[in-house]
């Protein structure tokens, strides 16, 4: 599917899941290079910038956990920036895109927002607003680490060990799918402060419009470094508390270990088949015995108690 937009002599050509008719047509219209128009035909696994005679090409990686409407947890957006032509390609709903499409339209119709001369200032109100959109999705990591907290401190660390494991996922991807961006916005930023004398791409207002889009992605990526610590922290405290239980369930046993040897000791002992044994046979021999043993019992606990091991 493919929609366009136009704002003055701006124009932004967006293609979902393009077929390669589309494809074809965008080509030839934009004098796209084929090898280009080949990638744009299928998701691409890795992001990479790659700078033509007519145009950027950009791919970029957005993680999406809970506003995705696929099975893919990253979301793919291919943007091709020319002087006065955007093109974008997805390959699922973007809900970040799709609002911005919206504004746009609006705006773009109703002539109420000032864009900018260049293709490149849609690129960076968009690339704005889909860095702004992890926020929301690292909004709902920060109420999972606080629910995990919650429930840590109420008694519940072996089902947070579970819990813990998946928010740690959910941040590992985050992390692989943004540790590339820093690479290529930097590269872009570069060809922008070398584009900036002849114009061929980029007017000079530009570079710090692209440093700003830096700026976006620092700040993910520093809440990311954040919530990462932030979960080590809880899930060491987690552990701490799993341990400390376990240390007292192994006490206890212990203790019940070391204070039914020496009776089952004594059980035995009277329970041989000698000519002689002490007590036994005598009157009240039984309670004797069970009596010994309860005293003996106690003793050991007094003396477990002083030593402050219960």
């Amino acid at each position: 599917m493919v929609t366009k937009y136009t704002y003055k002599d701006l124009i932004w050509i967006d293609m979902e899941s393009p077929s390669n008719q589309e494809v074809r047509e965008i080509m030839e219209e934009y004098g796209l290079d084929p090898l280009v128009a080949d990638e744009l035909l299928l998701p691409t696994m890795k992001p990479k910038i790659d700078i033509y005679k007519e145009f950027v090409y950009l791919i970029l990686h957005f993680p999406a956990f809970k506003h995705t409407h696929g099975a893919q947890s990253n979301q793919e957006v291919d943007f091709i920036i020319g002087k006065n032509f955007l093109i974008t390609t997805r390959y699922d709903t973007i809900d970040p895109m799709h609002k911005f499409s919206k504004v746009f339209e609006v705006n773009s119709v109703l002539d109420r927002s000032n864009i900018g001369s260049h293709a490149a200032y849609i690129f960076f109100y968009m690339a704005k607003k889909l860095y702004k959109s992890l926020d929301h999705e690292l909004e709902v990591v920060s109420d999972s680490l606080e629910n995990i907290e919650a429930q840590i401190y109420e008694g519940r660390e072996k089902a947070m060990v579970i819990e813990l494991s998946k928010v740690s996922r959910t941040l590992l991807n985050f992390k692989e799918a943004l540790g590339p961006h820093r690479e290529i916005l930097q590269s872009l930023h570069s060809f922008v402060l070398e584009d900036r004398t002849n114009n061929r791409f980029f007017d000079q207002d530009f570079t710090r419009y692209s440093q700003t889009i830096i700026g976006e992605y620092y700040r993910v990526q520093n809440g990311v470094s954040a919530y990462l610590d932030s979960l080590a922290e809880l899930r060491e405290t987690n552990n701490s508390l799993v341990s400390t239980k376990q240390n007292e369930v192994m006490k206890v046993l212990t203790i019940m270990a070391f204070v039914t040897f020496p009776l089952s000791l004594v059980a035995s002992i009277f329970g041989m088949n000698t000519e002689y044994l002490p007590i036994v046979g005598q009157q009240n021999d039984f309670w004797f015995i069970v009596g010994g043993m309860v005293i003996a019992t106690t003793l050991f606990f007094i003396f477990f108690k002083y030593k402050r091991w219960l």
